[in-house]
């Protein structure tokens, strides 16, 4: 079972996607709103997949927070699910090697095709 680091301020939706990666078979690890505790976590945990939002609660966004995750040698894929769909954004992003950036809001379907570019 693949293992899950959901990184999203917004509570409501961390549990949505909570379920909708458990209805894919699989293990939510830890869901966190700050990307200082993502970066922590991610280095304790080595997920096998990050869902993360953007705009977070502390002063690390989640594109700062993957590059910083991606310097410590942490392979694990992101899938980023945000409401900026802003070229600003996008263009930052492209510093991370990501799997896709969806743009809130999101369906099942939508992130069932994401994840299965893992495959």
């Amino acid at each position: 079972m693949r293992k899950v680091l959901i990184v999203e301020d917004d509570k409501v939706l961390s549990l949505l996607l909570t379920k909708m990666m458990e209805k894919m078979d699989m293990e939510v690890i830890a869901t966190v709103t700050e990307g200082g505790e993502a970066i922590r976590l991610a280095k304790e945990l080595t997920p096998d997949l990050i869902l993360m939002d953007i705009m977070l609660e502390d002063d690390i966004d989640g594109i700062e927070a993957m590059i910083t995750i991606q310097k410590e040698d942490i392979k694990s894929p992101v899938i980023f699910i945000t409401g900026n769909s802003d070229s600003y954004n996008r263009d930052r992003a492209e510093a991370v090697n990501y799997v896709d950036y969806l743009v809130k809001p999101i369906s099942f379907s939508i992130l069932k095709d994401s994840v299965d570019k893992l495959s």
